[in-house]
């Protein structure tokens, strides 16, 4: 009798809870539903976790892992610490969105207006990492400012305004999450130039082929795909109901973030090819110095 009783008392309070929300929406304001309000926690713990991650574990860390981060100035220090924070946000989000991809059901079904609560939850966390980021550039502006990095960074967060505030387009916004995967290599390609580490190290060529391979892979390779489901969706009932404001971040900023890989890509590959000639080159001329002949 006593569960029965609390089972009443639980739905008579979700009555009286919902008669209340629907009262104030007739009012003309509506109050923020419970998986809203998780939302903004997980942006408001992912912002504090990755001032924290600069701050304190970066410096830290590197210490430990890299000698050479205690010689470099104190610029040099903070970009270090920026792009460890960048890497570690790249391989979270990455994998977040690779899971989403691979195994939720009803975004990969409705790419528009599918279930969108594992890629608010990632968008979520990038949210909270780019309002971070932006911070810590206009603080260590003479360091780290760039007006590029902060024109991204707000229309970024200007198109997941719609994800999280609305809940449409997911698959497309998880789907631009795959190109975090470059971000470790481009970001570890800075790494070695400030440690002094010569192009034509071995490591430098690794990373530098690694770089280009996995650019190509989640840039340029994916954009059928992710152009063919655009497509598809174009001129549909779900695609009318998204907002013009929605449709403008969604396709213009597409079609831009594209037309700037494409032009990425071209000098990534031209770098990486000019790198490998050039060790091919030396390699080439390591027997004539010693006076061998092939």
């Amino acid at each position: 009798m006593r569960v029965l009783r609390g089972m009443r008392f639980l739905a008579d309070l979700a009555e009286r809870e919902t008669d209340h929300l629907n009262e104030s929406q007739k009012q003309g304001w509506v109050a923020m539903d419970p998986f809203s309000q998780l939302i903004l926690a997980i942006s408001v713990t992912s912002f504090f976790t990755f001032q924290w991650l600069f701050h304190r574990i970066s410096p830290w860390m590197s210490t430990r892992i890299s000698p050479g981060f205690l010689s470099l100035s104190d610029k040099q220090k903070v970009e270090w610490n920026s792009r460890t924070v960048s890497t570690f946000h790249a391989m979270l989000v990455g994998i977040f969105c690779l899971c989403i991809l691979f195994f939720d059901d009803p975004v990969n079904e409705d790419p528009v207006w599918g279930d969108p609560t594992l890629v608010k939850t990632n968008v979520a966390i990038t949210t909270g990492y780019l309002i971070s980021d932006l911070l810590l550039i206009f603080y260590y502006w003479k360091a780290i400012g760039d007006k590029f990095f902060v024109v991204h960074h707000l229309a970024a967060l200007y198109a997941y305004y719609y994800v999280l505030g609305q809940g449409m387009l997911p698959y497309f916004a998880n789907f631009r999450l795959l190109a975090e995967f470059s971000t470790p290599c481009v970001n570890q390609r800075w790494f070695f130039e400030v440690l002094g580490y010569p192009k034509s190290s071995r490591p430098n060529m690794v990373n530098g082929v690694a770089m280009a391979v996995v650019f190509f892979l989640v840039r340029i390779a994916v954009m059928p795909v992710y152009y063919s489901r655009m497509y598809a969706v174009y001129g549909t009932e779900a695609f009318y109901l998204v907002p013009w404001g929605g449709r403008v971040a969604w396709i213009c900023s597409s079609i831009c973030l594209d037309i700037m890989n494409i032009m990425w890509m071209h000098k990534i590959a031209r770098g990486c090819y000019k790198v490998l000639r050039s060790a091919r080159q030396s390699k080439a001329e390591a027997p004539q110095e010693n006076g061998k002949t092939d």
